[in-house]
């Protein structure tokens, strides 16, 4: 069941800043997935001459997705403007402050020491599946494509655009809407999961779970996106930076 705040106009925190309902947060996430994942990156793809089992440049994917990214952009804007204040920065908890910089060695820790941890008993049990080489594959892979201009086009990609959008999208509309219905605990862990089961990489899965958990935890202390932001990016920046300096 789902209470009637979730449904109407934006409700207030205790805080007193306005969120998007969760209904219409949800709806949004559909509509901006469906669209940008099955339409906009499919036909910017055929656009870009290449085919949808091609292996694409760094080039490529950028152009793919900046597309699929505006996606899920106008769709916040809209859903801001119809369920919202209309103000799409304070509908999504979107300010900065300093003390979000300490998201960047939270990201670094991460990445570096938390998320390998929770892979340690799981390659006690499945060396193969879970080994340092699967769970690097998709990140070198593209870190293998990277070469010259294309290594800042990659940097942009990973440390600059996802981390934003992804903040913007399931902390700051969906972690902060869910948690008016659930309450702000489930509604944390929910997004872990939602955000982690989005990415279509099972032997990833418990990683982006944990990161999922830290990011949201910035926007379960501040409600706001800041620090989530700045720890997204930090450990996506560490990671490529780890890859990399394998090739």
């Amino acid at each position: 069941m789902i209470s009637d705040e979730g449904v109407g106009g934006p409700t207030k925190r205790s805080t007193g800043q306005a969120v998007i309902p969760f209904v219409p947060a949800a709806g949004t996430w559909a509509i901006g997935w469906v669209v940008g994942s099955l339409v906009a990156a499919p036909l910017l793809i055929t656009l870009l001459g290449a085919g949808l089992n091609d292996d694409l440049t760094i080039p490529q994917l950028l152009v793919v997705a900046l597309g699929t990214w505006a996606v899920f952009l106008v769709s916040l804007v809209i859903v801001s403007r119809k369920f919202g204040t209309g103000d799409l920065l304070a509908d999504l908890g979107v300010s900065f402050r300093p003390i979000d910089l300490i998201g960047l060695p939270v990201g670094v820790v991460t990445q570096l020491a938390l998320v390998p941890l929770v892979y340690v008993p799981l390659r006690s049990l499945w060396p193969d599946t879970f080994s340092s080489e699967e769970l690097e594959r998709r990140a070198q892979d593209l870190a293998d494509k990277a070469t010259g201009f294309s290594t800042i086009l990659l940097v942009l990609i990973v440390v600059v655009g996802a981390p934003i959008v992804e903040e913007l999208v399931y902390r700051g509309l969906l972690q902060r809407s869910m948690a008016t219905v659930v309450g702000a605990g489930p509604a944390l862990a929910f997004t872990a999961l939602w955000f982690s089961l989005v990415h279509l990489s099972p032997v990833e899965y418990p990683g982006l779970f944990v990161a999922g958990l830290v990011f949201g935890a910035g926007v379960l202390l501040t409600n706001r996106v800041g620090p989530s932001i700045m720890a997204h990016a930090a450990f996506n920046a560490t990671g490529i930076i780890i890859v990399l300096s394998h090739r």
